[in-house]
């Protein structure tokens, strides 16, 4: 699953890298990198897999209850 995560992680942030709208391509008061557009923090924001981009630039991968199953069969092991 880390593994998942991470991949998809990275796939996110190569989009957001190139986005209009990511904190590194304007003067920013906040130290993190983060979506001016939505107010997101990137470093998060693109681990969640039950999450989307809220100006639509990627999907969510499955749903919050799918995330949840997963990560209970994974905790409980």
């Amino acid at each position: 699953m880390k593994a998942l995560i991470t991949k998809v992680s990275e796939e996110r942030m190569a989009i957001c890298n190139e986005c209009e709208n990511i904190s590194t391509k304007h003067r920013s008061i906040r130290p993190d990198v983060h979506c001016i557009d939505c107010g997101c923090t990137l470093s998060a924001k693109t681990k969640c897999l039950s999450c989307a981009c809220p100006i639509n630039k990627w999907k969510e991968m499955m749903t919050d209850e799918q995330y949840d199953e997963i990560k209970q069969a994974i905790d409980g092991e």
